[in-house]
């Protein structure tokens, strides 16, 4: 019986998909995996049995990643899951920029004791007016899960769409529209669109990234939205092309203490994946991705491990071994198996920058006194007969 704690409320979605061979734990110190949205583990004393951590969601700051590692405990998280949600916020946002929805609003509350607050809305509405979004150059930075449906989407509002993503991948690639013009060069999303939204994550190469030689090089009244992440943008450049009238209106789902005084900002609370169905995708997704490495030992997702697939176990036996990416490793660990007379059927190893990940089937499990010599070895982190 393997044991599952929520640190969060998990949608049923995904806890109903465990079988009769796990059961959910309120001991987090005899779970086997963890389950978790925001809540923080950075103070957690992880216990041994714990094998993995799977956050229903895509940023991971709320959890030690080199920790982890260290522990041989593999942290999944589920990239794409959401990206409908923030795709639709996406586009809301963008047509609040467009079309001062906000605004008008604000005034028929503001004359709602009127009687005649109809003929009053005929004459006061020209202020409200907005523009369409049709035939605009729209530029998406990033085209990931979320930046290729936010582009196709744009697409089908009738816009000129600019992708940007020196790094994009061939799935994302096939997702997105042959309509989409695939830029080479962040400056020509900056000088030729009215219309900016990042969809990149928070790295030392990409934090700060919409600054004042960003700003610099924009139209006069572009749309600059921000759905990704809070660091993305420098707070103090924005306010100064804000000002100025470079940029037309900030759209972000960060509120902060300097963007939230901002003016010509549409600052919403965060809302991006906050919808039942995102929170179900998300859930039905990281419960997956954890079963599949209890059970089978395959990595899909990880944040601190390499990817590593052999589908389902079939052998008699098979031994997932996490370890640091050093030389020989590969050389002991085989070493040690073919003492004991054991027969590597198939075997996969995968690296990724400090960590690697060596997956082996067999025809038979090794003796006890193996699995010690494995755990001996300096580099080795966990090692798991599945």
């Amino acid at each position: 019986m393997k044991n599952i704690h929520c640190l969060n409320a998990i949608s049923k979605y995904g806890t109903n998909l465990l079988t009769a061979d796990y059961a959910l734990t309120d001991d987090v110190n005899t779970a086997d995996g963890i389950l978790v949205r925001s809540a923080s583990l950075h103070e957690m004393e992880f216990p041994e049995s714990l094998k993995a951590i799977a956050r229903a969601g895509a940023g991971v700051n709320n959890i030690p990643l080199d920790a982890c590692a260290e522990k041989g405990i593999v942290v999944f998280n589920t990239p794409g899951a959401n990206a409908n949600a923030v795709k639709e916020l996406v586009v809301a946002g963008l047509m609040l920029a467009s079309r001062d929805v906000i605004g008008g609003i604000a005034w028929c509350k503001e004359n709602k004791s009127d009687e005649n607050i109809a003929k009053a809305a005929e004459k006061s509405k020209k202020a409200f007016a907005g523009n369409e979004v049709k035939g605009k150059k729209l530029g998406v930075i990033g085209l990931g899960a979320i930046g290729a449906e936010v582009a196709n989407a744009a697409v089908s509002l009738g816009m000129d769409v600019y992708g940007y993503d020196p790094f994009i991948s061939v799935n994302a690639a096939w997702m997105l529209s042959r309509a989409v013009k695939h830029v080479t060069s962040l400056d020509t999303v900056f000088e030729e669109c009215d219309y900016i939204t990042v969809h990149v994550p928070a790295l030392d190469s990409t934090k700060g990234m919409i600054n004042k030689a960003a700003f610099d090089k924009m139209k006069d009244g572009v749309v600059v939205m921000n759905f990704a992440r809070d660091t993305l943008v420098n707070d103090d450049d924005m306010a100064a092309a804000l000002a100025s009238g470079r940029v037309k209106t900030y759209v972000t789902d960060f509120p902060n203490p300097k963007s939230a005084n901002m003016d010509h900002t549409i600052v919403i609370p965060h809302l991006g994946a906050s919808t039942a169905e995102a929170e179900d995708n998300c859930a039905v997704m990281a419960v997956k991705e954890m079963m599949d490495y209890l059970e089978n030992g395959n990595i899909k997702n990880s944040v601190n491990y390499p990817a590593c697939d052999m589908g389902v176990c079939k052998t008699v036996c098979r031994v997932a071994v996490l370890h640091k990416n050093v030389p020989n490793m590969i050389g002991q660990i085989t070493g040690i198996l073919a003492a004991d007379g054991i027969n590597i059927s198939d075997m996969t190893n995968k690296s990724r920058d400090k960590y690697a990940y060596t997956l082996m089937d067999m025809d038979r499990c090794p003796n006890g006194a193996s699995i010690a010599k494995l755990n001996a070895i300096e580099g080795i982190l966990r090692v798991r007969v599945i």
